[in-house]
């Protein structure tokens, strides 16, 4: 794998002139964020001999892996700032700064220009990027585009709420706008409603926490009809690789993340993908998710992500390397062959998936068998790699206290 990241002198490296080099010409890489992502990241390019460093909450499963080392810094995008752009870090000057996570993205965008001078950073158009951290601007850009949406509505206050009131769908899901900044407070990425009232109430919660809401229609089917996809955009908003994958199961189960998937290539999720992405000029990592509605057998928006998500490492082990890839392009080398990857591979996030089981069991919608059956394949998991597996055994332990009542409760 080193081999992929050869010197390519045709290319000239970017950042600026100023910028050090390292022994081995493998500048550093500074994670911003630990959660699945960062795992992914760290195990893919620590492999290659890159140093990578951890910016990441007190809990984040990254500062176990054996390629990372985190540094003493709260989570914080105050002190993640005056670490980088402070004394502390001059050290790591030079470095690959990447984001794994909303808060690195916002923080990179905000502060490009000072950041460059110090560190390697992607491709990017920052107006592009936090227009997707942002729902209702996602939603409205998808429309202009001609990509097919859920029905939404903004509610910015009772006046707004009650102008919509007879519109609305139940049950409606309440979306925070900066769905990171209401996660990181409520443990939680939306809210799901049966009633006006119920409405009310909820885009008054999420407005307490700092963001405020779209109302989006939930859009029917099971979680299975969900589907990604995945690319990097050049300079010019052109995709250089193209991957897609499906959902099986989520928990909870309508509402939570997905905690099994598998890869297939999905060309109509790249089409509506591409189109959203050249509409609103994003560029460097861009991934998007669809539901196929059943009223219309449409894939709808969901939501978008410019930057490594939970399932990389799935990408990853199926053939496309985001992490070697971006990091080639950024430091000027011939990036990884991304032309294919392997379909059917899959990714289970097992205890997850047990408690989806039984949730769907409860419903009727599943039984034992039928989910043996689809388990019983060669599985990727999100944390667990025998080479690496401190990681999952830090989940683990989380879990168990969080279980006994040791630890409070978190999203993980």
């Amino acid at each position: 794998m080193t081999a992929l990241l050869v010197e390519d002198v045709t290319r000239r490296a970017v950042g600026p002139p100023s910028l050090p080099t390292f022994p081995g010409n493998l500048p550093p890489v500074i994670l911003l964020g630990g959660q699945a992502n960062a795992v992914s990241v760290a195990r893919q390019l620590g492999r290659l001999g890159v140093k990578v460093v951890g910016l990441c909450e007190t809990g984040a499963f990254v500062r176990h892996s054996r390629y990372c080392r985190p540094m003493p810094i709260t989570h914080d995008i105050a002190a993640w700032k005056a670490y980088l752009l402070g004394p502390e870090s001059e050290p790591l000057r030079g470095a690959v700064l990447l984001a794994c996570s909303d808060e690195g993205i916002g923080l990179i965008a905000a502060h490009r220009q000072e950041l460059s001078r110090r560190f390697r950073l992607d491709e990017s158009h920052p107006p592009a990027q936090l227009a997707m951290l942002n729902k209702l601007s996602t939603y409205r850009a998808a429309r202009e585009a001609g990509v097919p949406t859920p029905k939404f509505w903004v509610a910015d206050s009772a006046k707004d709420l009650a102008v919509v009131k007879d519109e609305l769908v139940y049950p409606l899901v309440v979306k925070p706008r900066l769905s990171h900044v209401f996660e990181a407070k409520t443990g939680k990425k939306l809210l799901v409603v049966n009633s006006y009232s119920e409405v009310a109430s909820a885009v008054e919660a999420v407005a307490a926490t700092g963001t405020s809401s779209v109302l989006m229609e939930r859009i029917p089917g099971p979680d299975d009809r969900l589907c990604s996809y995945y690319t990097y955009l050049d300079e010019h908003s052109q995709p250089l690789l193209h991957f897609t994958k499906r959902i099986i199961r989520r928990y909870p189960v309508m509402t939570g993340t997905a905690c099994y998937h598998i890869t297939d290539w999905i060309p109509e999720a790249a089409e509506l993908g591409s189109r959203l992405f050249r509409h609103v000029g994003l560029r460097g990592l861009a991934n998007v998710e669809f539901k196929r509605d059943t009223r219309d057998g449409l894939l709808k928006l969901i939501e978008c992500n410019a930057r490594f998500t939970a399932s990389d490492c799935l990408v990853a082990r199926s053939g496309v390397n985001l992490a070697a890839f971006v990091y080639s392009r950024i430091t000027g080398r011939t990036p990884p062959p991304n032309d294919d990857f392997a379909r059917g591979m899959r990714l289970w996030d097992p205890v997850r998936d047990l408690q989806a089981c039984l949730a769907m069991r409860r419903d009727g919608d599943i039984t034992w068998g039928k989910w043996v059956a689809s388990i019983c394949h060669r599985q990727t998991f999100p944390y667990f790699q025998w080479s690496d597996p401190l990681p999952a055994l830090a989940r683990l332990t989380a879990r168990l206290r969080r279980a006994t009542g040791l630890a409070p409760a978190a999203s993980a």
